[in-house]
């Protein structure tokens, strides 16, 4: 009687691409050694429920999502008002960044405000947690800690008792006995995700997951792993600063507009205070700094751009960019030839933003002009000036939204001069106008 053959196939371990033979690189994401083997008669077999007939969108009935604090003004923020019972949240960043302090602290504080909290860890003991948890301030009697690596075992606990909050980290340490793949793998992580999201949609309990990142700076892992998920959120900023961002990338509850800025105490991740002077000093003034006003979300922050002309040594200018997009400054440059005649094709051109902060709008193009030529001339600007504006392609500069509010914060931190296209409504300030790229030259 002949056997039943096994079939077998491999997968792409970066991007979850499928090949029935193995493969050295990978077609879809380009990757290289890669695919693991895979035996598809071990393949779960998922239960359906009954089938549900469509309704009329007339008479469906809205969901009422009642959410609760954490406890950190900051992380509630990025959260979009609080936790939602139900919820999924993937939390991704760098190693060092924050990503275990600040769940054990919000686990504290949730636990000390009478939420059950299980808190699984499958990289470090138990026993090391209390160290960390003593440091936080975060004991409490509803505080359950778990170091374990297998889902069903962690599934199984959690059902044996009444928990409201399931934090898992990471994701990537666990493994299912449904998978014959080894732990961190592509399979592993979309079943691992999968049977979370029903945990958490079933039990309507909130579930957090730690997420390791690529070299690329995505969580590892296939981007379906995003997909099922309701919020995910990024940790931003170096290890070696204080200062940490965490933003928002999907989320299905609130906003993604707005960040939560944490600074890295001896006492962990706090809420940072006095957010703006953190990015911008006005003691010490030098050539190639210019202050400017950004938007993250609803709240204004002071940054401080710096650039750097210097001649170039080699027969291509190097353009560099830190916390600005590149693209951008080549734009802006190529203007500067074109409307002002200055030969920036011999000179390198370095940017940065100071903090660590990284711009995704257009309103600091003013700012960036402003520096650029600052440090080409040598010319020390005044810190009691903040340049707003966006710089378009024909070399006229445009108003950008919710000036009264960057400028009401540019007041209250002590500047009394601005940098504009329009000159704004009741705000008690010293405006200069600007329309056009060629007057920063007139007016500097």
């Amino acid at each position: 009687m002949a056997k039943n053959k096994i079939k077998k196939t491999y997968e792409c371990q970066s991007c979850g691409f499928n090949s029935p033979k193995w493969l050295g690189k990978c077609p879809n994401c380009g990757s290289w050694d890669s695919f693991l083997e895979l035996n598809l008669n071990d393949k779960v077999q998922i239960k359906t429920s009954n089938s549900k007939k469509a309704k009329p969108i007339t008479e469906v009935e809205e969901d009422n999502f009642v959410k609760f604090s954490t406890f950190n003004e900051e992380f509630d923020l990025v959260l979009g008002g609080g936790i939602v019972p139900g919820s999924l949240t993937l939390i991704g960043g760098s190693p060092g960044v924050g990503k275990s302090t600040l769940l054990l602290k919000i686990a504290g504080n949730l636990a000390q405000n009478s939420k059950r909290v299980l808190y699984v860890s499958g990289e470090e003991s138990i026993g090391q947690i209390k160290i960390r948890a003593n440091r936080l301030e975060a004991i409490s009697e509803k505080l359950f800690l778990l170091s374990e690596i297998n889902l069903e075992n962690v599934i199984s606990e959690f059902k044996s008792d009444k928990f409201e909050i399931l934090i898992i980290d990471s994701i990537q340490t666990l493994y299912s006995d449904k998978i014959t793949s080894a732990p961190g793998s592509v399979s592993q992580v979309r079943e691992i995700t999968f049977d979370l999201m029903r945990l958490a949609k079933d039990n309507s309990v909130a579930v957090f997951i730690i997420g390791h990142i690529t070299k690329e700076g995505s969580i590892a892992g296939p981007r379906v792993l995003e997909h099922m998920v309701d919020t995910v959120l990024y940790f931003e900023g170096d290890s070696s600063r204080e200062l940490r961002m965490l933003r928002g990338f999907k989320n299905r509850f609130g906003s993604t507009s707005e960040i939560g800025i944490f600074e890295m105490t001896k006492d962990g991740l706090v809420s940072a205070k006095d957010i703006s002077s953190k990015f911008f000093s006005k003691t010490n003034p030098q050539a190639g700094s210019a202050l400017s006003v950004i938007m993250e979300g609803t709240r204004a922050i002071v940054i401080e751009v710096q650039a750097l002309v210097a001649d170039s040594a080699y027969g291509n200018p190097k353009r560099s960019t830190t916390g600005y997009d590149s693209n951008r400054l080549n734009m802006l440059l190529a203007l500067l030839e074109k409307k002002l005649d200055l030969p920036f094709n011999q000179y390198d051109v370095f940017i940065n933003i100071a903090g660590g902060i990284k711009i995704i709008e257009t309103a600091a193009d003013l700012a960036v002009i402003a520096a650029i030529l600052s440090s080409f001339r040598n010319k020390t600007l005044s810190r009691d000036i903040v340049f707003i504006g966006e710089v378009s392609l024909i070399g006229d500069i445009r108003d950008v939204y919710n000036i009264d509010l960057r400028l009401r914060e540019a007041k209250n931190l002590g500047f009394t001069k601005a940098i504009v296209a329009k000159k704004p409504k009741e705000i008690d300030l010293k405006f200069y106008e600007v329309d056009e790229v060629s007057k920063i030259i007139d007016w500097m």
